[in-house]
């Protein structure tokens, strides 16, 4: 089941769908495996595994640092692959990868896409990665049927949303307010307006994150959002109450 169908029929049974975000070798691959399996057995409906990178251009110090944390204790690509073929045979749920396009380019773009097609993962989200540059990129993943997860900020126009959307699939990420991930969102009209520009612009499965970190913050974005990240405040979980704590704090999101 491609990602769009599978985030539609889901969406058939719930008013919006939650996803979750991990750095793979942060603080450790075995404790992502207890992680997900948390967050799968609580009602994750999605999970974008991070394979470390030294610059993470869109992520906040939590991220950044779980990122850094990651390389310096050796979590290589490859033990990132051999984990996610572990994980996706494991639960039935989408996994997709969420990196930086310097991790494509060392490991050979294709070479990337074919194992990760290989191994069931169902989406790429490369944050800096415009279609004005990765032709290559965006040509492979329709011919391989992995979806590429398209970003959308405040800050772009309604030409420039219609325009990413004719590369992505699966669903838009739109980024909930400018800065990078883990500080707090305000839901106010002008987030009102942003999302309805969205809304718009695609009529791809719309999912909103950084800074959701709660269940009021769920809330807040049902009916405008169909799936709601949640990236930076899982690491604080496990990071300040231990990884046994994040199986209730996922159920009580909703």
């Amino acid at each position: 089941m491609q990602l769009e169908e599978y985030i539609r029929k889901t969406l058939g049974n719930k008013n919006i769908l939650l996803m979750t975000h991990i750095v793979l070798g942060y603080p450790s691959l075995d404790i992502n495996r207890e992680v997900i399996r948390q967050m799968a057995e609580n009602g994750v409906d999605l999970i974008e595994m991070q394979i470390p990178f030294s610059e993470p251009m869109a992520d906040g110090p939590v991220i950044v640092k779980a990122n850094q944390e990651a390389i310096e204790t050796g979590t290589k690509v490859r033990q990132c692959m051999d984990f996610a073929a572990e994980i996706t045979s494991t639960y039935d749920i989408p996994f997709l990868f969420m990196t930086y396009y310097n991790i494509l380019y060392q490991y050979g773009v294709e070479q990337f896409l074919k194992d990760s097609k290989k191994i069931g993962i169902k989406g790429f989200i490369i944050p800096d990665l415009p279609p004005e540059e990765g032709e290559e990129f965006f040509k492979l993943s329709r011919e391989y049927g992995i979806d590429s997860v398209m970003i959308y900020a405040p800050t772009s126009t309604e030409e420039r949303m219609k325009y990413l959307a004719g590369y992505g699939g699966g669903f838009v990420y739109c980024v909930a307010r400018k800065g990078v991930t883990g500080k707090q969102t305000d839901f106010d009209e002008e987030f009102n307006s942003y999302m309805s520009r969205c809304r718009t612009s695609t009529n791809m499965p719309l999912a909103v994150g950084f800074g959701i970190s709660s269940k009021k913050d769920v809330e807040a974005l049902v009916g405008k959002a169909d799936i709601a990240v949640i990236g930076t405040k899982t690491i604080k979980v496990v990071e300040e109450e231990g990884v046994g704590a994040v199986g209730s704090f996922i159920a009580g999101l909703r």
